[in-house]
C-alpha cells in the first residue's frame, strides 16, 4: 500500500510542477477548470487519484498538453496497482469474473491462500452465488448475479487446460465459519472432496490447532511469480515489484508446509461435513 500511496504522491507532485510552470496557484487552476480549490489540493498531495479526464483538462490550462500522453500512463499504472470495488464493479459482477478469466488464461501455475471462503475456481454456482449476493449488498451495484455466477463457472474451465497447474491452500476455518446456509456448505464441501483429485489442483487445508509459522492476514493469489492479487473491503491491489513477490511467495510457502493434503485433506473435509454449524439452509438469494 506505501508503494502505491507513493506512486500517487509523485503523479501529484508532477501535476504540481506543471501549475508552477504555467505560474498558476491552486486557486486559479481550480477556477480555470471549474473545480472546487479543495480537489486541486488532494490531487496534488498524493490524496485523491485524478481521472484521465482530469489530467487532460489539468494539461491543457497548463499549457502542457504534449505531457498529458505519460501522465494517462502513470495514472493506469497506478490504477492496475489499485482498483477500488465501485469502479470495477460499476457495471456489475459478470465482467469482474470476465476479466478474472483472462489474467487465469495467461498464467501458468495459480497459487493462492485463503482464509475466510473457498477459492472461486472450486466454488459451486450455489456458493458462487452467495459470495456475489454479499457483493452486490454491500457495494449497492447492480444486480446481475445471475450472470456474474455462470461467468464464474465459466472460469473454471481453466482446471481442465492442459500444462496448467493451481495449488490452492484454505484454512479449517473456511469450512466453519457460516458464509452460507448449510446445504450450501454441503454441496461446496463436496465438490473440494472432488476437487482434490484433479490431476492438476494440489489442494491443502491448514487444521486448526497448530502453531502457524506466519499469521495469515488475508487471502492472495499468485499468478505464476508476476503478479500478486489482495483483496481488502475497498480495493483490489495488484503487486508486481520483485521484493513483493518474493515476500508472498515466502508466505505461501511457510503455509502450505502447514496444510493437510490428499487422504488427510480429505478426513477434514468429511469432518467438516459432519459438524457443520447451525447455519440456516436455503439459497443466498438477492
Amino acid at each position: 500500500m506505501t508503494k502505491i500511496h507513493e506512486a500517487r504522491e509523485a503523479l501529484g507532485q508532477r501535476l504540481r510542477e506543471l501549475r508552477r510552470e504555467a505560474a498558476l496557484n491552486g486557486k486559479g487552476l481550480a477556477e480555470a477548470l471549474g473545480w472546487q480549490a479543495s480537489k486541486v489540493s488532494k490531487i496534488e498531495l498524493g490524496r485523491q487519484s485524478p481521472s484521465e479526464a482530469d489530467i487532460a483538462a489539468w494539461a491543457a490550462a497548463c499549457d502542457a498538453v504534449e505531457e498529458t500522453p505519460a501522465l494517462v500512463a502513470a495514472l493506469r499504472n497506478l490504477e492496475t496497482q489499485y482498483a477500488d470495488w465501485r469502479r470495477q464493479l460499476r457495471d456489475g459482477t459478470k465482467l469482474r469474473q470476465q476479466a478474472l478469466a483472462e489474467v487465469d488464461a495467461a498464467t501458468n501455475v495459480i497459487r493462492a491462500f485463503e482464509s475466510t471462503w473457498v477459492p472461486g475456481l472450486l466454488q459451486t454456482p450455489e456458493y458462487a452465488r452467495c459470495r456475489l449476493a454479499e457483493v452486490v449488498d454491500l457495494y449497492g451495484i447492480t444486480n446481475d448475479i445471475d450472470a456474474g455466477v455462470q461467468a464464474r463457472m465459466e472460469r473454471q474451465n481453466v482446471l481442465y487446460q492442459p500444462g496448467r497447474r493451481f495449488h490452492f491452500v484454505i484454512t479449517e476455518a473456511v469450512l466453519q465459519y457460516g458464509t452460507a446456509p448449510r446445504d450450501v456448505m454441503a454441496g461446496q464441501i463436496d465438490r473440494l472432496v472432488s476437487a482434490s483429485s484433479l490431476a492438476s489442483v494440489r489442494l491443502g487445508i491448514v487444521p486448526f490447532g497448530i502453531r502457524l509459522p506466519v499469521s495469515p492476514l488475508h487471502g492472495f493469489w499468485m499468478f505464476d511469480d508476476r503478479i500478486i492479487m489482495v483483496e481488502t473491503f475497498a480495493a483490489e491491489m495488484r503487486l508486481t515489484q520483485p521484493e513483493e513477490l518474493r515476500l508472498y511467495r515466502g508466505v505461501f510457502d511457510r503455509l502450505a508446509t502447514m496444510a493437510r493434503y490428499g487422504a488427510d485433506a480429505r478426513r477434514l473435509l468429511h469432518g467438516a461435513l459432519d459438524t457443520l454449524g447451525e447455519q440456516s439452509s436455503g439459497g443466498c438469494e438477492k
